[in-house]
């Protein structure tokens, strides 16, 4: 319970930050970003540095970004905090995968700023690369470091979400809704 109200604290405060980190700015020039025909998407290239959102927000700076345990953002040189909440995959799974390999790093993302009707916009990170350098690498190492993480869970038949071991204790501890079992048992019997 005492990581609640750090939790909370990111969240508010991530509302503060400002709608579009594309705002005056255009980010779109080189971009190879593919389009997913989301609304308000915009094609975003740019540099920033990875960091854990919670330690630029709270002071929580555990090593190396927390280890894969963090959320990660995109600190740009400007001030603006971008917070990349999906990778390439079209599995719906989060970015922090691909971006943990830079904890503390400058690099250079290319993607999708996504979203209208939201305080701020998200970002939908395709390709990373050191900044200025290298090879792009496209952000679809989600499912080869899960399988690796879970190799009994990967071999069962299904999608990763129904076989997650961190998943299945959730609910064997809270149910389906968070709420127990006994809430689970008496919704299922009022809808039998």
């Amino acid at each position: 319970m005492k990581k609640l109200p750090i939790a909370i604290f990111a969240l508010f405060a991530l509302h503060l930050l400002p709608a579009s980190p594309a705002g005056a700015q255009d980010f779109s020039e080189g971009s190879q970003a593919k389009s997913w025909g989301l609304r308000g998407e915009e094609p975003a290239r740019f540099e920033a540095k990875v960091v854990d959102i919670l330690c630029e927000l709270t002071g929580n700076c555990p090593a190396n970004c927390g280890d894969g345990r963090r959320q990660l953002g995109l600190l740009r040189s400007d001030g603006v905090l971008v917070l990349p909440t999906k990778n390439g995959q079209p599995i719906f799974t989060g970015a922090a995968t691909d971006l943990a390999p830079f904890c503390g790093q400058d690099v250079e993302v290319d993607g999708l700023m996504v979203g209208e009707d939201i305080p701020a916009k998200l970002y939908q990170v395709q390709l990373i690369r050191p900044a200025g350098e290298g090879e792009w690498q496209k952000t679809n190492r989600w499912t080869t470091v899960w399988n690796a993480e879970n190799p009994e869970a990967a071999k069962a038949e299904g999608p990763w979400f129904r076989k997650d071991p961190r998943i299945l204790s959730q609910i064997e501890d809270n149910g389906y809704f968070g709420l127990g079992k006994e809430a689970d048992e008496a919704f299922i019997k009022e809808w039998q």
